[in-house]
C-alpha cells in the first residue's frame, strides 16, 4: 500500500473558516496535518492571544480533528496564534515535511482529477501525492501538460510517460490515467480553463520569481478561478533554504 502523504490542511480557525464539506473524504487516504491559526495585531503578544482564545479554538480544532479521522485519515495537529499567517504556513510545511498543501472547497465524489505536470516540481513528490490519495478509489487521473515553445514531442513524451511509470509504481492502475498536451497558452489559463471539467487539481508549487511575488503564486490564482480543491504539492527545499 502507497504510503499516506502528509498534506497540510491550513484553516483560520477564529474567523469562521472550517472544513469544506466532502474534504474529509477526498483526504480519507492521507495524514492531514491539520493547522488552525489566528493572526492577530503586531502590538498583541502571542501568549496574551491565547490566553484569551486558546479554549475556543481548541474546541474547533477537536471538532474539526474528528471530522477527518472519522473519513479515514490519520491526523495531526498544530494550533498557532500568529503576526504572519503565511510564515507560520510556510514553516508548518517544512516542520511536518508535508508534500503538499490543500486550498480547501467543497466537493462531492471525486471522479475526475487535473494533474498539471510542468517539471517545476519533481515528479516523485507529483506522484506520491496522486497515488496516496486517489491510487486507492475509482479516480480517473489526467496528466496535463502545456508545453513550452522550445518543447518537442520526445521531451513531452519522456516527461509524461515518466510520471505513468512512476504512478504505475506505486500501485495506479494505468489505465485509469490519461494524458493530454496544450500548445500555444499561457500555462495558468490553460490549467484553469481545463479545470473546469475535473473535481480537483493537483499542481506544483513554482518556483519564486518576480511574477509570482506581484501577482501571488500561481497555484493560489487557479484556486481563486476553480470551484473545487487544489493541492498544491510543494517542490523539494534546496540546501541553502532548508538552512534559512
Amino acid at each position: 500500500m502507497t504510503d499516506r502523504p502528509s498534506i497540510l490542511v491550513p484553516l483560520r480557525v477564529l474567523e469562521g473558516e472550517s472544513v469544506p464539506e466532502g474534504v474529509p473524504e477526498l483526504l480519507a487516504n492521507a495524514h492531514v496535518v491539520l493547522l488552525g491559526y489566528h493572526v492577530i495585531p503586531e502590538q498583541t503578544a502571542p501568549g496574551q492571544a491565547q490566553m484569551q482564545f486558546e479554549e475556543r479554538a481548541t474546541t474547533r480544532l477537536d471538532d474539526y480533528e474528528t471530522i477527518f479521522e472519522e473519513a479515514g485519515a490519520t491526523v495531526e495537529r498544530r494550533l498557532v496564534f500568529t503576526h504572519d499567517g503565511q510564515k507560520t504556513i510556510d514553516r508548518t510545511i517544512h516542520e511536518h515535511d508535508c508534500l503538499a498543501v490543500l486550498v480547501p472547497d467543497a466537493t462531492g465524489a471525486v471522479d475526475d482529477v487535473l494533474v498539471a505536470v510542468r517539471g517545476t516540481v519533481g515528479i516523485d513528490r507529483l506522484a506520491r501525492v496522486v497515488a496516496g490519495v486517489f491510487g486507492a478509489v475509482d479516480t480517473s487521473v489526467t496528466l496535463y501538460h502545456v508545453a513550452e515553445a522550445d518543447e518537442t514531442d520526445e521531451d513531452i513524451g519522456t516527461l509524461l510517460e515518466g510520471m505513468v511509470d512512476r504512478l504505475g509504481n506505486l500501485g495506479v492502475d494505468e489505465s485509469r490515467i490519461e494524458t493530454r498536451v496544450e500548445r500555444d497558452q499561457r500555462p495558468l489559463d490553460a490549467i484553469v480553463d481545463a479545470a473546469e471539467a475535473f473535481d480537483a487539481v493537483v499542481m506544483g508549487e513554482t518556483d519564486p520569481s518576480l511574477v509570482t511575488f506581484v501577482f501571488g503564486m500561481p497555484a493560489d490564482q487557479v484556486a481563486d478561478r476553480f470551484l473545487g480543491p487544489v493541492l498544491v504539492v510543494q517542490r523539494e527545499l534546496a540546501l541553502n533554504e532548508e538552512d534559512e
